[in-house]
């Protein structure tokens, strides 16, 4: 049987060719071209194994996470969803002192009064173990003259694909602040002339270890009109931002019927 090969000389190995192409990428170059093509195919070569690896390692790490996503998922659960800025890098990243209803990504929109617009609203990359989503989003607010900020997400129209009075949407966020903060979550569901609202306070926020809430939008006290479902959007809505940065490291929506007794 072929011996185990030691952790620490794995380490060893991988750091030495870390090291040699580190100093190969920072000289001169002062050698012949056909030592040049050499290196460049070597090159070429090992990007491509760093590539399929990172790629299976993304992969599965996916899996895990969907894994998870379904172990705690109500019974009939018939659909469930993440924002592409909480699952894939977006382009650009961050905004910084937006316009009023100025968008980041495909799906996310920061909403405010305030003259200076002393904001940045920016992707960042989830890297705790404990993290289901790969990426977030930080929202940092400077000196806010406003009396109104949120960050609008808009669900996919498949969320209202045979949606009725007797589903139940629910929201799963984790949040992390510097500061206390009141934050609010509100459904909307425009149908027809209306838009039917839901709100929810997920908390009086204090700083320090994220915090896990899970929010459930009973669409029963709406009066929806389910043939003229038109759009859905979730508004988080934070009250007093002033001088204050939060973190969403995830947001999950799904969709449940309610359950009959």
């Amino acid at each position: 049987m072929a011996m185990r090969p030691r952790k620490w000389l794995d380490r060893v190995t991988r750091e030495r060719a870390y090291r040699g192409w580190a100093d190969l990428a920072r000289s001169k170059l002062e050698f012949g071209l056909s030592r040049q093509r050499a290196l460049r195919d070597e090159a070429l070569a090992l990007r491509r194994k760093l590539d399929l690896f990172l790629m299976r390692t993304d992969h599965r790490r996916d899996l895990a996470r969907e894994s998870l996503d379904a172990l705690h998922l109500p019974v009939g659960t018939d659909w469930r969803w993440r924002p592409i800025f909480m699952t894939s890098t977006i382009r650009p990243t961050g905004i910084a002192a937006p316009e009023n209803g100025e968008r980041l990504g495909e799906q996310a929109a920061v909403w405010h009064d305030c003259p200076e617009r002393a904001l940045i609203l920016e992707q960042i990359e989830n890297l705790r173990a404990t993290d289901l989503s790969p990426f977030g989003l930080r929202l940092e607010v400077f000196g806010f003259a406003g009396s109104y900020l949120s960050v609008s997400i808009d669900l996919p129209d498949r969320a209202l694909d045979g949606l009725t009075r007797e589903h139940i949407l629910r929201l799963e966020t984790g949040l992390a602040l510097e500061r206390p903060m009141n934050v609010y979550a509100r459904l909307n569901v425009a149908n027809g002339p209306n838009t039917d609202q839901v709100l929810h306070q997920i908390g009086d926020l204090t700083p320090g270890a994220q915090h896990q809430h899970v929010i459930e939008f009973d669409l029963a006290y709406t009066e929806i009109n389910e043939k003229r479902l038109e759009k859905i959007w979730i508004d988080l809505i934070f009250e007093a931002p002033y001088m204050n940065a939060l973190a969403i490291r995830e947001l999950f929506v799904s969709r449940h019927l309610r359950a009959d007794f």
